[in-house]
This record gives C-alpha cells, structure tokens and sequence, in this order.
C-alpha cells in the first residue's frame, strides 16, 4: 500500500485540488492520504484568534474571508449530488471554530489548548472536502488514532499506542478505497485534549501511518520537484536531486531545506520504507528518491544548505585537569534539557569548548550550563561563558564527508579569501555533513560561493 501526502499549496487552490484528484485516482487498490490545510490557512488561523484575543473586531472579517474561501472550494470542487452535505459538515466545523473565537474574544486570552482546537479545523475541514471530491475516498479520522504525550514542553507521538491504533483504522479497508487522513493534529494520551505534531507535522503523520502499515512507500507531493542542490531563490543554477538516502536528507532538512519535516524521516527509516518527494503541479518530473544506501551514480556532494538563527557558545577551561570530560558534560546537560547541539570543532579542547545552539535556546543553555558546572565556577576552574548571536550554520551533505578534510580547507580558505569571517566549523565531525559558522548577513553569499566551488 501506499502512502500520500499532500501539502497546502497542493490542497489549497481548485486548481490544485484538480491535480490532487488526478493523481490519486490514478492509483489502483487501496491508499492512505494525508492532506493538510488549504495553503497558508493556519497562519489565518492563529492570526484570527489573537485578534479575537486582543478584543479586536477585525477577527469577524477575517472569519468570513475563511468561510468563503472554503465555500469557493466546495462550490468548485464537489460533484452537485454531494455538495449539500459537504456543506453542512464544514458549515459544522466553522460554526465550532467561531465558536472558539467568541470565547477566546470573550475571556480576552488565549490558551495554547484552545489554539490547538482553533488550528485543528484547517485539517478537519480540508480532508473533509478531499474525502467526498475522490472518488472511493473514505475520511478517517486522525484523532482517534494519532496520540501524543508530553516531553518538555512538545508533544511528540506516543508511537506504541499510535502505531496499534492505525493498524486497527486501517486494516479492513474497502475495495480500492481511498482513505483520506486529516495531517497534523492529534489527541493527548492522558488528557484527550486536541493537540498537534507541530508545523510540519503532516508529513509526520504520513510518516507514522506509512511505519504502522508497512507501506511500500511514502510519497510527499508537494510544490518543488524534488531536492535541490540548493535553496534556487539563492542559488540559480541548482538542480534537483536524484536520490539522498535517509540520514543526507535528514541533514539537508536540519539545516535549512524545507522540503519535508526532519521528524518525518525516523518513522520509515527504521522500517526501511522509501521516501518519495513529487511535484503535485509537474507530476511526470521524476523527483527524488530516499533509501537507505547510496547508488553507484550519486552526487558526492548532495547538497548546500542552511540554517539562520544560531548562537555560538564558549567557555574557557582554566584548569586543564577538569577538560577532559566537560565536553560531553555539557552536551549531555544541554541535550537532556531539550537543546539541539552543533557540534563544532575545538582547535585546543584543554583551553576552550565551543558549540552551537539555536539562538532561541542560548540564554537558557547557559543557564543550563551555569547550574551544571556550578562547583567547578566557583573554584575557579572555568571561567565565564560567552555567546555570538545572529550565525548561521553553513552545511555541505553528501557521502564520506569526513574523509573530506581538503575539500573542507579549500572551502574555508576561499571563504576567508572573500572576506566571510568563520566563526566556527565542523570537519569530521559528520560522516555526512561539513558545516561553517558564519554571521547571518553572509548567508546567501556564502551558500552560492560553497556551491561554486562544489558544482564546477
């Protein structure tokens, strides 16, 4: 069986939803769909409900705006003997959603559990509508079968409990039906409350059903025809991909391409289930392909890609009997606390640490720090912790990229040569990955200088 995903700006025009339909038509015997709101709907959404929040009247406008653009679709989209009724179940789930907004207008404040429910209805409604445009397309409801539980302050898949409930809802499919899957949202394990798999996280939920069923593969159809080299509003001459195997594209997505949501990838990986990425407008173009090895005619270099919104992180060791497990010490407490690590090199490890961390988690990561190595501050044997703010880091993926060490040089001493001051790097440190810390107003020209270099 196969496994489908459809982005916004897939589902979020009648143009688009004809495509979606063509496409899923086409296929024979059974399919799971996962779609997600109409493009760019949940930033409405979230929008709407601070103006509802801050007592502004302009949230009934733009609750109209939301209304109509969905009865536009019904209208153009949904055969005339189904239509009435699609239009009484989404009139349904409008009704709800204003609902929400008086209330959340009313108490003149927003909680993130009834953002939660405010957000759902983009998914709850869309699948709706794909569900009776698609011929044999049945709705099945994520909710009841994606669940969640609390791990700091996200909610992350309770995949045990997840992957027996979708073997459940899907193992008596009817004959050649399509079944149509709202992405995104879920239920809390404990609670019951609405919850969701955060931005991105439709494709998380083709993901886990695509795990669940052992599908054959996962297809994420969206607008771009495959990876790219790199991000092509920065670097013209980039082409697509062919093929990435699981952890190149798990690394191309870390640091900056936003072609699929890096959690997407755990899911099938372990299951060994191909990941196919489509364009829903070009949908002859080949695409790329994700497995788990790499094939004979591959790119060396996969791709260019890249991440704002990086601090760098330094704390001098002032008694060199204390450095050799402070490193992993301080990795160990930042990640344990939630903190995404990028690691950097350390030219003299008995002197210095370095690393980087979103910007985002900065204070809080040297708080962290501080309470870790409180007694070895107080005696004097390290000193204080410092930050950069406003980096970047500059990632080259591709195979064998730790034997890559010439490459990396190269690379560092023509950027150094333009004036592109390295913070930091990481040769070695990643059988796949190369990254350079630079400041974040050198981006794009360092992304186009690398590829440069990369693709001659």
């Amino acid at each position: 069986m196969k496994v489908l995903k459809f982005g916004g700006t897939s589902v979020g025009t009648v143009e688009s939803l004809s495509h979606v339909k063509k496409i899923v038509e086409s296929i024979e015997g059974n399919a799971v769909v996962v779609v997600s709101a109409l493009g760019g709907l949940t930033d409405k959404l979230i929008a709407t409900a601070y103006l509802a929040a801050e007592g502004n009247s302009e949230w009934h406008s733009e609750m109209d705006a939301i209304i109509s653009r969905h009865m536009h679709i019904i209208e153009n989209v949904i055969s005339p003997e189904r239509k009435n009724q699609v239009k009484k179940d989404v009139n349904d789930y409008l009704d709800e959603l204003k609902r929400n907004y008086e209330g959340v207008e009313l108490i003149r404040s927003l909680p993130s559990h009834i953002l939660d429910i405010i957000v759902s209805f983009g998914e709850r409604i869309s699948s709706t509508i794909v569900a009776a445009m698609i011929k044999n397309g049945e709705r099945h409801d994520s909710l009841e079968f994606i669940k969640t539980e609390k791990w700091f302050d996200k909610n992350i898949a309770n995949r045990k409990l997840t992957d027996t409930l979708i073997k459940e809802e899907f193992k008596n499919l009817m004959p050649d039906e399509k079944a149509i899957v709202p992405g995104f949202i879920s239920r809390d394990t404990e609670t019951n409350e609405i919850t969701n798999l955060g931005r991105g996280g439709s494709d998380y939920s083709g993901a886990l059903i695509a795990a669940a069923l052992d599908a054959e593969i996962l297809e994420i159809w969206t607008d771009v025809d495959g990876f790219m080299t790199s991000d092509p509003r920065i670097v013209k001459d980039a082409i697509v991909i062919d093929h990435l195997t699981f952890t190149e594209s798990m690394e191309l997505c870390t640091f900056g391409a936003k072609v699929i949501y890096p959690p997407t990838i755990y899911p099938v990986f372990h299951k060994n289930i191909p990941i196919k990425i489509l364009n829903t407008f070009n949908p002859e173009a080949p695409g790329t392909l994700i497995t788990d090895s790499h094939h004979k005619d591959d790119l060396e270099v996969k791709g260019v890609s890249a991440l704002k919104g990086i601090s760098l992180l330094s704390f001098q060791i002032l008694k060199a009997d204390i450095s050799e497990d402070i490193y992993n010490r301080a990795l160990n407490s930042l990640s344990k606390n939630g903190v995404s690590i990028i690691p950097v090199a350390n030219p003299d490890p008995y002197s210095e640490l370095n690393f980087a961390v979103p910007e985002k988690d900065s204070i809080r990561s040297i708080d962290i720090l501080a309470e870790e190595f409180a007694p070895e501050i107080s005696k004097g044997k390290l000193g204080d912790f410092e930050r950069k703010d406003k980096l970047a880091a500059v990632a080259l993926v591709g195979e064998r990229m730790k034997t890559k060490t010439r490459l990396a040089a190269r690379i560092g001493h023509s950027l150094r040569r333009q004036g592109i001051n390295i913070e930091a790097y990481s040769p070695g440190n990643s059988d796949t990955t190369i990254i350079f810390i630079v400041h974040e107003e050198k981006t794009s020209e360092t992304v186009r200088s690398v590829h440069s270099m990369v693709y001659k």
